[in-house]
């Protein structure tokens, strides 16, 4: 495994009284696609709202050998962490082009532009499109892109297929594995197609009541028959 870019040790989370992690452990390494699979209410979100400072947490988060628990989702950003919620969080009322630019807002200097473009090259001419008006899987694309636009060191993405037609799924899922063999992007991501997870990550977690059930390669996961049935459905 690569040397370790994320590690969480022993993290706990709550909302309210309700406690949604208990005692999650796991890593990331440099340049490493790490998923995260289980039912609902798992914790799967969670874990990336305590990695990113947008949930009440404790226990240890180190990242790139700074413990970043105690900080806020603005110091983390800032340390290069980028996050990507369910249900895309674009801003519908502003432009596509204001959607990126608030994605550079941690960037001390310029933001490679150039670079996301690359990726997205329909950006270019839909940028003064209201990004309300946009379809799903270009609210999706957008998302994306306007995260890389911070340059993150990580990548959180959560459930980047949910509700989308699956070829564009397909599509995200390829400028991923793209980012990841090219620029050597790291990436933690929650989906519900354990499947399609699986085919992009090395390596996977498994989440059964905000505790880690099972976790280990990719292949090693979609082999072992008794973990498909039990925790990954199908």
């Amino acid at each position: 495994m690569p040397a370790p870019l994320l590690e969480l040790e022993g993290v706990e989370a709550r909302y309210g009284p309700v406690k949604a992690l208990h005692g999650v452990g796991l890593t990331v390494g440099e340049g490493e696609v790490v998923a995260v699979l289980g039912a609902n209410g798992a914790g799967k979100t969670t874990t990336l709202r305590a990695v990113s400072g947008t949930v009440r947490r404790s226990g240890r988060i180190v990242l790139g050998g700074r413990a970043i628990e105690r900080r806020s989702p603005e110091a983390v950003a800032r340390l290069g962490v980028a996050h990507v919620p369910e249900g895309r969080g674009t801003f519908p009322d502003l432009s596509v082009w204001d959607n990126l630019r608030l994605g550079a807002y941690t960037v001390r200097g310029k933001a490679d532009v150039g670079q996301v473009l690359a990726h997205f090259p329909w950006l270019e001419e839909r940028r003064g499109q209201q990004a309300g008006t946009l379809s799903g899987g270009e609210q999706q694309q957008l998302a994306l892109a306007r995260a890389l636009m911070s340059r993150p060191r990580l990548l959180l993405l959560d459930e980047p297929s949910l509700g989308l037609a699956p070829l564009v799924v397909e599509q995200i899922f390829r400028i991923v594995r793209a980012l990841n063999e090219e620029e050597g992007l790291a990436v933690l991501v929650v989906e519900q197609n354990a499947t399609l997870a699986l085919e992009t990550a090395a390596r996977a977690y498994v989440l059964e009541v905000g505790r880690v059930a099972v976790s280990g390669p990719s292949d090693e996961l979609r082999r072992d028959e008794s973990v498909r049935r039990s925790y990954l459905g199908y």
